[in-house]
């Protein structure tokens, strides 16, 4: 075998190798959806330590690695679940990151499609407010997860530190997919920052950026049912070409 087969041979294998890689990715990708009922076994240590470990790789500005983490499991979540449920009819909180000012045009479509969905899986009714008021409190249930990652960030960091977060995140997300774990990211679990530094005795630097409510689905349960559609990308992406180069 001459130099110009080994070199055909090893392109070859990095070219099967690539698409090995693109068609596992799209799978994740396609597999993953915001699971929102869990089944009572816990997710075992190793599991979770080898979840974090591959989203331990996230990139981040300067690699400064901002996130730090707190997994919630055992009587710890149930103490934490009980107590959050009693904030649910206290008067709100200001999240450490500002909540959108409106949803309006696409994002409003949006929203409302995902969210007349959800309510249409379980068979809620529109004007059925009792019951849309009893999903909106799973929120604070952690829909039943068995474990939470509370994603947390360095006050002095800013908004910088919050997108390295929102990386982690969806990391996380595909790393917990590929270990056969279901996960929905909450940014509902920020509503009360004051009172989660409280309970964990967290400083008063450290921003809480959202949650993560993981463990094995309830594949069964009809909430898990539906899906939520993605925009053509016509609709999210403009390319910019230079007219020089551009055919």
């Amino acid at each position: 075998m001459d130099n110009k087969d080994v070199v055909m041979n090893v392109s070859s294998d990095v070219e099967t190798q690539s698409m090995d890689a693109v068609h596992t990715l799209e799978m994740l990708l396609n597999q993953r959806y915001s699971c929102r009922a869990y089944q009572d076994r816990p997710v075992p240590r190793d599991v979770i330590n080898r979840i974090l470990e591959l989203a331990q790789r996230t990139p981040s500005w300067c690699n400064c690695q901002p996130w730090e983490v707190l997994i919630i499991s055992g009587q710890a979540i149930e103490d934490f679940r009980t107590a959050y449920l009693q904030q649910s009819d206290l008067p709100p909180e200001q999240p450490d990151f500002p909540w959108p000012l409106e949803y309006r045009d696409q994002y409003l479509e949006r929203r409302r499609e995902c969210g007349y969905a959800l309510y249409e899986s379980l068979g809620i009714r529109r004007e059925d407010r009792q019951r849309r008021r009893e999903q909106e409190l799973e929120n604070f249930r952690f829909f039943g997860a068995p474990h939470l990652a509370l994603i947390t960030v360095d006050q002095a960091l800013g908004v910088y530190g919050a997108i390295d977060c929102g990386g982690y995140v969806n990391n996380f997300m595909l790393a917990a997919q590929a270990n056969g774990v279901a996960s929905v990211p909450q940014a509902a679990i920020a509503a009360r920052p004051d009172f989660i530094r409280k309970h964990f005795g967290l400083p008063s630097a450290r921003r809480i950026v959202c949650g993560i409510s993981f463990g094995y689905a309830d594949a069964a349960h009809p909430v898990n049912q539906f899906r939520t559609s993605r925009a053509d990308l016509d609709e999210n992406i403009r390319f910019i070409d230079d007219p020089a180069t551009s055919s």
